[in-house]
């Protein structure tokens, strides 16, 4: 079955997180995503993090369904082998500093000028505009610009990051909405090569500050500054980790009122639960301390098996703090199908996470790992109408 996307040509020229991840997703529901990278050196995430055989564990899920093709952007056949893959594409996504592309002829309004049904998402640290445009960005550094980092960590200590480039990927999710978007009013202008394309600015900051709930407002109006909290969620009652009997933490979030009820009839607080200035929740974020106080204590006396299925037979939302091995043997996810079996090129079995969100007509899937390096360079510049000949020249001067 195809995808969503299928017949949606995307070209990737792009490295590493933000842009890769964007394109992976349309890769993901069927698109056509080729993949442009350096012949010398590939997608600098082939060597992130654990390797098999020389090649990362991540790239064969970041560059999933994408084809790879190695041209040399830096000389200026390959920039007009690119210029044409972008022209023929219906978005093209990029994570280069602003100008780079611009140098090499792939620009947006050089683009736009031949063809301006255009789509081109470009992600960068700051943004194509303003006075911090040519600065190098990355997500650790537009967490700590768009506010996540400050409300990371405990109040008396420095602000931590999130165990994952989680910057990278909000601005890559931000991509793909307005690349969709994009797309959609293309169509409703007269459609591929008569539409009216556009550009989709995606600074990393500005993708995590979207992120920042109601901090703006609150300190607008109010003069908050929303800083550091810890487990809990602030100014909702009770939502926090506490530690049970055995030193596994839980997650419990009994903020409704009618779950607070019922959690504190299940600890055995009842006289918190008929509390009538705690049936709301300005009222318990008063007594917050007295409240989680009251949790933790209840936690201490129970292993996490235990309080974990007293609080679910309570119907209040409960969890453990999964790690990757819980993950990979709990029923919801085996249930949900969030983990499934692939083959690496030397035969060896890995698990990879399923494709997201589910569809119910048109899901996407894993048709292909994460490709060699120039992979199908040879097959899609047959498609530009280049010979055998043609192309083992390129190859034998560097260009490809």
């Amino acid at each position: 079955m195809a995808g969503p996307l299928h017949g949606v040509k995307v070209l990737e020229l792009g490295t590493l997180i933000a842009a890769p991840f964007a394109s992976r997703i349309f890769a993901e529901f069927g698109a056509d995503v080729v993949k442009v990278e350096d012949p010398s050196t590939g997608d600098p995430i082939r060597n992130w993090r654990y390797l098999h055989e020389g090649t990362s564990l991540w790239w064969y899920v970041q560059a999933r369904n994408k084809k790879s093709v190695a041209l040399n952007l830096k000389d200026p056949r390959a920039q007009r082998i690119a210029r044409q893959l972008a022209l023929e594409a219906d978005v093209v996504i990029e994570n280069y500093r602003p100008g780079v592309l611009e140098k090499w002829g792939l620009g947006y309004e050089q683009l736009r000028a031949e063809n301006p049904a255009t789509v081109m998402v470009r992600v960068s640290g700051y943004g194509q505009t303003g006075p911090m445009r040519d600065r190098p960005g990355f997500g650790a550094i537009a967490e700590s610009m768009g506010g996540l980092r400050f409300v990371s960590g405990y109040p008396d200590r420095p602000p931590v990051r999130i165990g994952i480039s989680i910057g990278d990927s909000i601005a890559s999710l931000h991509g793909v909405i307005g690349a969709l978007m994009a797309l959609r009013h293309r169509d409703a202008t007269g459609g591929r090569g008569k539409g009216e394309g556009q550009m989709v600015d995606v600074a990393l900051y500005e993708a995590v500050f979207n992120m920042m709930e109601s901090t703006v407002p609150e300190y607008d109006v109010c003069g908050i500054v929303r800083s550091r909290t810890g487990g809990s969620l602030p100014g909702i009652v009770p939502s926090n980790t506490y530690q049970c009997a055995d030193g596994a933490a839980i997650v419990v979030a009994g903020n409704g009122d009618a779950i607070f009820r019922r959690l504190m009839t299940a600890i055995g607080r009842t006289d918190l639960a008929d509390d009538p200035a705690l049936a709301r929740n300005e009222g318990r974020v008063k007594r917050v301390d007295e409240i989680d106080g009251a949790i933790q204590a209840w936690c201490a006396c129970h292993a996490i098996d235990e309080a974990l299925a007293r609080l679910a037979a309570a119907d209040v939302p409960v969890s453990r703090i999964y790690s990757v091995a819980d993950m990979m043997r709990d029923p919801q996810f085996q249930a949900r199908g969030m983990i499934e079996q692939a083959i690496l090129p030397d035969g060896t079995p890995m698990k990879v996470p399923a494709v997201v969100p589910k569809l119910s007509a048109t899901p996407g899937k894993t048709r292909w790992l994460g490709p060699r390096l120039g992979e199908h360079t040879d097959e899609v510049l047959h498609t530009l109408g280049l010979d055998e000949a043609a192309i083992k020249g390129l190859r034998d001067e560097g260009v490809i």
